[in-house]
């Protein structure tokens, strides 16, 4: 992407952004990744970017485990394997290995399930392969400290067996020597210590010319001689001779592993820069979770639509402060490419205008921005910005004169894919003219189809808004009252700079204010006063929505609780319908249940019985001659009359009435929770549960 000035991304406080990038990164490659951060024009780089970024945002708030720990720096370890002749130390393998080990945790994790889920980060990780033989080979050498293991070579291991059983001995002899010198008293309270490597006794000084040795040194006090005594010097030379065996093979060795990894130098620089990759998009991850960042719709051409945007810096400080940012909405598009915005200073507009310019570059280096996912954001191949006093005094230029020098460049190199910013065009010079010219340059940049913010207090450019093709205007909203700027940018409309109310508001004289509203032109008087009545008159009406907007949410919620109440009502009325049909549906089934066990009875009767036609006519009668509601009601009435219920336990020989079909009989047999009645001629098995006692009614 092409910048001018030099000092834009300064300007737009890119850098700001690159710096808390940096500082989320565990990894010194990410973090030089971040602070050198590419601005990119191709779509394709842009899309993958955003995507792995938003996937790995959505790993971290779903608090999902991505496994890439590793965070060491072994770049120039890397690169000393790959130098002839090098030998890395057993600390560097384990750091190789550790690589190895994050890149086989990431192979892992990338099953079927997460690369459906997570395509654009399985990219990262394509056309790379694991290679197991690496720690493999590391393992068969060191262990997980970085010490050689014994098995490393067997002359190796030949020379710590000596070297353990020498130092067994050495350990006897020297105790034997410190308990017989301990009992002449020779030696200090420390007893013994070791010097150059070699264990050697802390004799009294009065006393070292009685102990046999070499003296090695002498304590700062001189009152303690430390000697090695001769009976071990043999044997300390001879440890001495071993230890250094085993160091040169430990050397050979290690060689020898460098050798052997040097040929997947090339696959161990993959996996370093796989695991800084992954490190580099985590960061941009955690930041667009600091700045509330998404990822929104991208298009391959010159557009701006941007929904409840916030500058991400702003943005951080309000949200430390614990303040609100106010969110800003706009749309440029082919239609609609130059903002003409105009409003009372300190209002907002530069503000607005860097918020603009400072998320397009971001989502072009591949940042989630602080705006809607609904935004709609093109790609700009020129970004150029004029914000700010640039007097250039080694070229003697004015302020007027830097701006003029600018505005050609602009002129000169705008295209359509170009996006500009100039903060207040004109400045610097007579109104009149400078006006003039504003509007030639605003003309001239909308006749290239350029796309660009306008900041102005100049009327001549609020009007030629409305009739210039492309220009359209916009304010920033101010409360004249409080005299406070509500940083809000309302789009279609020009606003008032408010100079005669902010100094009748601040208490500048009243003869003052008549006296220069008397030197300034009526019509451009009446025109600002338009604009200010204007735009209090919107402000007024704006309440009056949002009011509107809140009475319309409340009638919705009462809307909506009243529907939840109908239909309550209704659930609960079809709940009693449903029950009144299971009612009547459990009543058919026991009827049911009770004619197939009367069934049943009856069957194993005429088996037994010798008088088979009584049989046959009692279940006759009960299949067809039920009697209808009115004999049953009947019958139950007669029983009435006839019994009256006791209640009590049920024991044989009682009378007894059967709940359900109020049938009559005596309890011939009692079985655990059942009885068996003789109701008429046929017995019956009921349920104890489902009979109530009787008794005949007295005669009255």
């Amino acid at each position: 992407m092409k910048f001018f000035p030099e000092s834009t991304l300064d300007q737009l406080e890119f850098n700001k952004v690159k710096g808390l990038l940096a500082g989320l990164c565990r990894t010194e490659y990410a973090a030089e990744k971040a602070t050198q951060l590419r601005i990119h024009t191709k779509i394709d780089f842009i899309e993958l970017a955003l995507r792995q970024t938003h996937e790995f945002k959505t790993l971290l708030q779903t608090a999902q485990y991505f496994p890439n720990d590793f965070a060491k720096n072994i770049k120039r370890k890397l690169k000393l394997l790959g130098i002839p002749g090098a030998t890395l130390s057993g600390e560097q393998f384990i750091s190789i290995k550790k690589l190895a080990e994050n890149t086989q945790q990431i192979f892992r994790w990338f099953d079927d399930e997460h690369c459906q889920a997570f395509p654009a980060l399985g990219r990262v990780i394509a056309g790379i392969h694991y290679e197991k033989a690496i720690k493999g080979m590391i393992e068969g050498v060191l262990d997980d400290v970085g010490v050689v293991r014994d098995s490393a070579s067997n002359e190796l291991a030949n020379i710590r067996m000596k070297l353990y059983k020498k130092r067994n001995e050495q350990r006897r002899l020297f105790d034997k020597i410190v308990s017989r010198l301990n009992k002449l008293g020779y030696l200090t309270d420390i007893e013994e210590s070791f010097m150059n490597g070699r264990r050697v006794l802390a004799v009294f000084a009065e006393q070292k010319r009685l102990v046999k040795g070499v003296l090695h040194s002498e304590s700062e006090s001189r009152r303690t001689s430390f000697i090695e005594p001769e009976e071990t010097t043999e044997i300390n030379n001879e440890i001495f001779s071993l230890e250094y065996q085993e160091e040169k093979e430990i050397i050979r060795i290690l060689r020898d592993l460098t050798q052997q990894l040097a040929g997947f130098s090339p696959v161990l620089n993959q996996y370093f820069m796989l695991a800084c990759e992954f490190d580099f998009i985590r960061a941009k991850a955690l930041f667009a979770i600091d700045i509330n960042g998404h990822y929104p719709v991208v298009k391959d051409k010159a557009h701006i639509g941007l929904i409840d945007a916030y500058h991400p810096l702003l943005f951080l400080y309000n949200a430390r402060a614990g303040k609100t940012t106010t969110a800003l909405s706009l749309t440029l598009d082919a239609g609609k490419r130059i903002l003409v915005i105009s409003g009372p200073n300190a209002g907002g507009k530069t503000v607005t205008l860097k918020t603009v310019g400072l998320l397009q570059i971001m989502l072009q280096a591949g940042l989630l921005v602080s705006a809607s996912p609904q935004s709609e954001f093109g790609i700009f191949k020129q970004l150029f910005i004029h914000i700010g006093d640039e007097q250039n005094l080694e070229f003697e230029l004015s302020t007027y004169s830097s701006h003029l020098t600018n505005m050609k460049y602009f002129i000169e190199n705008a295209n359509g894919k170009t996006l500009f910013f100039i903060d207040e065009l004109g400045s610097g010079s007579d109104p009149n003219l400078g006006g003039a010219f504003a509007e030639v340059i605003m003309e001239e940049l909308a006749f290239k189809h350029s796309f660009g913010i306008v900041t102005t207090h100049y009327l001549n450019l609020k009007v030629m808004a409305g009739r210039v093709k492309g220009i359209i205007n916009g304010a920033m909203q101010f409360d004249e009252q409080r005299l406070l700027p509500l940083y809000k940018l309302v789009v279609g409309k020009p606003g008032s700079s408010y100079t005669f109310s902010i100094a009748e508001r601040i208490g500048l004289p009243t003869k003052l204010i008549q006296r220069a509203r008397k030197l300034v032109d009526d019509n451009h008087f009446t025109l600002d006063t338009l604009l200010n009545r204007t735009e209090q008159d919107l402000q007024h009406i704006d309440k009056e929505k949002d009011t509107l907007n809140k009475l319309l949410k409340e009638n919705e919620k009462l809307k909506h609780d009243m529907q939840e109440v109908m239909n309550k009502e209704l659930h609960r009325q079809q709940v009693e319908k449903l029950k009144h049909q299971n009612l009547l549906s459990e009543e058919k089934i026991q009827y049911l249940k009770d004619m197939e066990r009367r069934l049943k009875a009856l069957v194993i009767e005429w088996r037994k019985s010798e008088q088979k036609e009584d049989v046959i006519k009692m279940i006759h009668a009960l299949l067809f001659k039920q009697k209808d509601k009115m004999i049953v009601e009947k019958n139950q009435k007669k029983l009435n009359e006839k019994y009256v219920e006791i209640g009590g336990d049920i024991k044989i020989g009682q009378k007894v009435k059967m709940k359900n079909n109020r049938s009559v009989g005596i309890v011939k047999e009692i079985r655990g929770k059942k009885a068996i009645l003789q109701v008429g001629a046929v017995p019956i098995t009921v349920n104890i549960i489902d009979l109530v006692a009787i008794a005949d009614k007295p005669d009255s």
